[in-house]
């Protein structure tokens, strides 16, 4: 543990890692001043944003605990034990999370998040608080920063030992750091947009004040779009369109769809069962705007020992694997625990990037394919399958075949073994699968073989092949056939 008295931090951004991280920094011996452009949100006049959800999993658990605020959070979070997968037609049916009927993730407010974490580091006496500054420039060489107050558009300049960028996924402390040097940087925006619904609560009914099951996360997948919705403590319901943004083939998007007229008809058609359950559908869809998805990445984090960034600014996911704001509060771990090991600040940002670039990059990558199984595959049979055979192997195998979601959502190990481990458990069960088919089919060949002869042997072979990939030519065939006459 280094001596970090008289040590300053300023922390641009009051989201949920620049608050967690102030309230590290304090309790460790730092100064911190956290600015925030916006307003303070703890003000109601000042109340903005949506009320958007997100999951709560192990690894932001852990960081909850760590800032003694578990308690306050997850009082009012609501546990989801499963997928529950909502069809065209059909019943809906549910996908277990885990083997473990006890493990969940867990629903939870944005805002009630951010607001307590923003009260656990105003309650400390190290963190002072400033709203309404905008960050304008950053002096990594200096440890400057120079911020215009909204109100009376007077420029402010502070200085620090440490200057963190925790200022979302358009940070504009990235973007100083972008001008001053040799920055690679990438932002990848996804085809899809979101829009946010509501499922209002109900006074009747199996699971009241809930109109649907309040421990699973729904979800309405469509092939190249989809409806999902998270459960609130009110009784409501979160939902979220995630739709393309241009013209798509056989599938609503942001471009088609404008009016709350359009709208209604796509769900008459695609979302039938969650349509007498959205009263409000057509008023929420024409006033809340849809937002982009972006996938951020860039290197270095950190400039001339005395810049770093955390959270979305240095490394923005797509939602899809409900990871953000967990890995968010991995990396204020990871750098509180970096300063508290190296005397030199910039020894210590060296060992905090190194601790978390690898891991950003592998969520990054995981969240994309999710959006990929949770749109087009969870309303299969074959994923149903699949996951339930992924199950069946890490019941005899335990951790050994752990699956990646498990790995992910339930356990703290680096997102890189997790995803090293999940394609591990993918590629045996592809192979446990397949090498006993091998194993068969070339018993029956040296059988044939031994019987009538080498020809007929080979001919048997070449029928059998012929036969198995013209049996799947007429299967997907006829999917394709069902998929289009599905459509209007």
């Amino acid at each position: 543990m280094q001596d970090v008295e008289g040590r300053s931090a300023l922390i641009v951004g009051t989201g949920l890692a620049g608050s967690l991280l102030a309230v590290f920094l304090a309790r460790a011996g730092w100064t911190v001043r956290l600015v925030e452009r916006r307003h303070d949100p703890r003000e109601k006049r000042f109340a903005e944003g949506r009320s958007i959800n997100l999951a709560i999993s192990a690894r932001g658990i852990k960081a909850l605990q760590r800032a003694g605020l578990e308690d306050r959070v997850m009082k009012d979070a609501l546990r989801m034990y499963c997928r529950m997968i909502h069809p065209v037609q059909g019943a809906s049916h549910a996908h277990p999370y885990s083997n473990d009927p006890t493990r969940g993730i867990n629903s939870v407010s944005r805002s009630a998040l951010n607001l307590a974490l923003l009260d656990a580091a105003a309650s400390e006496a190290r963190v002072s608080l400033l709203f309404a500054r905008r960050c304008t420039h950053v002096d990594s060489v200096k440890g400057t920063a120079t911020f215009v107050d909204e109100a009376s558009g007077n420029a402010e300049t502070f200085s620090a030992d440490l200057i963190v960028g925790a200022d979302g996924a358009y940070s504009a402390v990235r973007d100083a750091l972008l001008k001053s040097g040799r920055v690679d940087f990438s932002q990848t925006f996804l085809t899809h947009g979101y829009k946010e619904l509501v499922i209002p609560p109900v006074t009747s009914g199996k699971y009241a004040p809930h109109a649907l099951e309040p421990d699973a996360l729904h979800i309405w997948p469509r092939g190249a779009s989809m409806m999902i919705a998270l459960p609130n403590p009110d009784g409501s319901f979160t939902c979220t369109l995630f739709w393309p943004w241009e013209d798509a083939a056989n599938t609503p998007s942001f471009a088609t769809v404008r009016s709350a007229a359009d709208a209604r008809a796509v769900f008459e058609r695609d979302y039938q069962d969650a349509l007498p359950l959205m009263p409000t559908l057509a008023e929420d869809f024409e006033r809340n705007a849809a937002g982009s998805m972006v996938t951020v990445r860039c290197s270095p984090w950190t400039a001339n020992g005395r810049v770093t960034l955390i959270g979305d600014a240095a490394h923005a996911v797509v939602p899809f694997y409900g990871q953000g704001a967990n890995a968010s509060f991995e990396d204020c771990e990871a750098l509180t625990d970096a300063l508290a090991a190296h005397a030199n600040i910039a020894d210590a940002l060296r060992a905090y990037e190194l601790a978390r670039k690898a891991n950003s990059n592998a969520i990054a990558d995981m969240a994309l394919a999710n959006f990929v199984e949770m749109r087009d595959h969870s309303a299969k049979a074959s994923f149903r399958r699949k996951k339930a055979y992924g199950r069946f192997l890490s019941r005899i195998f335990g951790r050994y075949l752990e699956p990646e979601y498990d790995l992910v959502s339930f356990s703290t190990v680096p997102y890189t073994e997790a995803q090293s481990r999940g394609k591990r458990t993918s590629t045996f069960m592809f192979a446990s699968i397949v090498l006993p088919i091998m194993l068969a089919g070339a018993g029956l060949f040296f059988y044939v073989e031994r019987e009538y002869g080498k020809d007929t042997a080979t001919d048997l072979v070449l029928k059998v092949l012929v036969l198995v990939f013209g049996i799947g030519a007429i299967v997907d065939v006829a999917r394709r056939i069902s998929t289009a006459s599905a459509r209007p």
